[in-house]
């Protein structure tokens, strides 16, 4: 029998989302070196790669997990980093992009939180330590972090908001991690710091041409790395840009097309700040926009209603499985994105 995971009780509303179907669609385009694709046959990211990670750490389907974690350590780079992309095993962009490299802390500290497997972290922690290494390298005197390093090994000299807000979480979860197996990394804290004033005080820092993508808005609440009162106030304010009532989140403000993964991270920023009743509504408009085999679609037009594209995608069906478990705590990595959690930690 399909596992189902009931929210009904918690919404009063019959909404349930196959947990199991999600998980085997991510499980069925892992290849045998670990490397999740979007898709067969497409590319693999090193950021979306995690993403699908950690919707299989929620699943439980903790061997394929440590497959995806262990083709990271298998293709990091020297320097730390990783190519933008690969397909079938070979690079095919070779940009190098900072909050690409960062988002490994991200999944080893939600799989840590999910099974407590602190061994695993051990093993990685090298792996870790490079990748953050190599993004702190790329921080300005003024806190942000330049986005990318070229094909030719030119330093992109641009900051962005949703990649630094990235990166503040990544930065997060990898100090949380150092604590747990007793490292001082000491460096990392000066930079989260540094990176959070830049966010939080120097908007001129970083470029405004993204402030048409949904992320820009909500990634720095997701991320935490604005909170309480101005996470409130930035949510309300461009929360018509983006959200089209009864349907989803757009992807880009001045198209009409919704996507199931930025409605989602919605839902991961909404939870985060303690808002779960817009939370469960937003939730509710996304769960029909399914397959026939219960795994979710990646996005659709609007108002003809047309799904696209046709392609099962499987960060995706990860970003719903993280939605669900932040609005259901369905398991102890739950609470992985919550501002009250971090706050705990910090205190």
């Amino acid at each position: 029998m399909t596992p189902q995971l009931s929210t009904g009780a918690k919404q009063q509303q019959d909404v349930a989302i196959d947990v199991q179907a999600l998980a085997d669609l991510i499980l069925s385009m892992q290849q045998p070196d670990g490397a999740i694709p979007w898709w067969p046959g497409h590319k693999t990211d090193p950021w979306d790669h995690v993403e699908s990670a950690m919707g299989l750490t929620i699943a439980g389907a903790y061997d394929g997990a440590r497959r995806a974690f262990e083709w990271l350590q298998n293709n990091q780079l020297p320097d730390g980093s990783w190519y933008a992309a690969y397909t079938d095993g070979q690079p095919t962009d070779r940009t190098r992009e900072t909050n690409h490299s960062a988002y490994v802390a991200v999944g080893l500290y939600h799989y840590y939180l999910r099974c407590g497997d602190v061994d695993f972290v051990r093993r990685m922690w090298p792996t870790l330590s490079r990748a953050i290494d190599f993004v702190v390298r790329h921080q300005t005197p003024s806190g942000e972090i330049y986005w990318a390093i070229s094909p030719q090994g030119r330093v992109d000299r641009m900051a962005l908001i949703t990649g630094c807000s990235s990166i503040t979480f990544s930065l997060k979860c990898a100090l949380a991690l150092a604590q747990r197996i007793g490292v001082e990394r000491p460096k990392w804290r000066q930079a989260l710091e540094a990176l959070l004033n830049c966010l939080q005080n120097k908007p001129h820092r970083f470029n405004t041409t993204k402030a048409r993508f949904s992320m820009d808005w909500f990634y720095p609440v997701l991320s935490g790395a604005v909170t309480g009162q101005a996470a409130q106030q930035r949510i309300e304010a461009y929360w018509k840009k983006f959200v089209v009532q009864d349907l989803g989140v757009r992807c880009v403000s001045d198209r009409p097309w919704v996507t199931i993964a930025e409605s989602s991270e919605l839902i991961l920023a909404l939870t985060a700040m303690g808002d779960h009743q817009k939370a469960g509504i937003v939730y509710r408009w996304i769960c029909d926009h399914t397959f026939e085999d219960n795994t979710f679609w990646c996005g659709f037009t609007f108002p003809d209603m047309v799904r696209w594209p046709e392609e099962k995608i499987s960060w995706t069906n990860a970003a719903v499985l993280l939605a669900a478990d932040a609005l259901f705590n369905l398991t102890p990595a739950s609470q992985l994105f919550s501002h009250a959690h971090w706050q705990r930690n910090d205190e």
